[in-house]
């Protein structure tokens, strides 16, 4: 038998209208037709999750609606989804997940297109706005203060002009001063990085906005632990590393070091410790900093282009560290990705691999990073690389994705099907 079919084009922000789409779209979902309903222009904004439910009134008969209290328009399109089965799309405009950058960083702005990429790939239509550049200020307070605004002002445009479903906060800084409740992808928060007078009102709106969130998802499992109260679920989701290639057989660089931020990386330190432990003709070369300093084994690369950045890690053996502190730290993973050692020195924050470094081998963590440099350089442990790969399995796309695609998107869109 044929079965009849329905298409509702549902575009007017008036309760009548809606009503009656609602109306025509239920009885005829429960009475077997096959329903379809299609969402777009003023419509939508009543369907997006977390949005005000009433819509005005046209005429006396909505009026007479608001009065009698009849069942709203949104539960009668639910019920034709859930007891006819009605298929209900929204325009093509409109996007499941906006993904919000302040972009305060290079590492931000390359995690969230990475965070963005995965959601795409399990199955959700996906938009990526990064807040525009900020101007330099004196203090840590008023920079979050000017980074949290312009994310606050590029979240309000592209909630305008996308009408999300759902929202994702790239930091805690991107979520301060949000202009709608979402999800918080962190890698540490204030109450860790921002301590005394330059987290004043930062560490107060953190722990609101992380007790109002809707999901929050940590690049590590360390990056919540200092938090003082109660949160929702969090769910570990890591910026994801992989191999840049395959690696090649000569390992013609003895050691290298990034120095993009040379205060926060401890440059100073770095060669001071290369100096004690250098030995015969080895090299270190520093790369992200342009220097014309001449220092004995020393040899700076400069600025480089990210795959000349990691075409240097393939050919080094050991990659050197010592973070003034370090909240994740995508710099180690991508040298053990690539077949490094890491040799580091044990600074604070979250900073996962760390963990890895001290599992893979415990002589290469240490505060002193001479002795550490030595050991690697003249003893190494054998299958360094390959257990490397086995631990940083977590940390693969395929892993990232499963999880995206099995324990996030459910909760940030209830009902998608990839």
């Amino acid at each position: 038998m044929e079965t009849n079919k329905i298409s509702i084009v549902v575009l007017s922000d008036k309760r009548e209208q809606l009503q009656m789409a609602a109306m025509v779209a239920s009885v005829g979902a429960v009475s077997g037709s096959d329903v379809l309903v299609f969402l777009s222009m003023n419509a939508l904004r009543y369907f997006v999750k977390g949005a005000e439910r009433r819509a005005p009134p046209e005429g006396p008969m909505g009026e007479l609606m608001e009065k009698k209290n009849v069942m709203a328009f949104q539960e009668l399109f639910a019920n034709a989804v859930d007891l006819g089965g009605a298929k209900v799309h929204p325009c093509s405009m409109a996007i499941d997940v906006l993904v919000v950058s302040a972009g305060a960083t290079p590492g931000w702005r390359s995690a969230a297109g990475e965070l963005s990429d995965s959601l795409g790939r399990s199955g959700a239509s996906v938009r990526m706005v990064i807040a525009r550049p900020t101007r330099d200020v004196r203090t840590f307070m008023l920079t979050d203060f000017v980074q949290a605004r312009a994310a606050r002002r590029a979240t309000v445009r592209a909630i305008t002009e996308h009408e999300p479903r759902s929202i994702v906060y790239c930091s805690i800084t991107a979520a301060l001063l949000w202009p709608r409740p979402g999800v918080i992808w962190l890698d540490a928060i204030a109450a860790e990085n921002r301590p005394g007078r330059h987290g004043m009102w930062q560490r107060r709106l953190e722990r609101r906005r992380i007790g109002q969130a809707q999901l929050v998802l940590l690049m590590s499992e360390r990056a919540l632990q200092p938090f003082p109260g109660p949160h929702p679920e969090a769910i570990v989701v890591p910026v994801p590393v992989e191999p840049s290639e395959s690696a090649g057989r000569s390992r013609d660089i003895d050691v290298l070091a990034y120095a993009g931020d040379p205060v926060k990386r401890r440059l100073e330190y770095v060669l001071e410790a290369w100096s004690r432990a250098r030995s015969g003709d080895e090299k270190l070369v520093v790369a992200g900093i342009d220097s014309e300093r001449e220092l004995p084994g020393v040899r700076f690369a400069g600025r480089l282009a990210p795959v000349d950045y990691r075409a240097l890690l393939r050919r080094a053996r050991l990659f050197v560290a010592a973070p003034t502190r370090e909240d994740y730290g995508i710099a180690p993973l991508e040298a053990l990705a690539d077949g490094c050692m890491l040799a580091t020195t044990p600074s604070p924050g979250p900073y996962p691999a760390l963990e890895l470094a001290r599992e893979l081998d415990g002589r290469l963590v240490a505060e002193d990073l001479a002795p550490a440099i030595r050991a690697a350089l003249d003893r190494p442990s054998p299958g360094y690389a390959e257990r490397a790969r086995e631990l940083l399995a977590p940390f693969r796309h395929e892993a990232v994705d499963a999880t995206i695609r099995r324990r996030v998107l459910p909760r940030l869109l209830p009902g998608l099907t990839p």
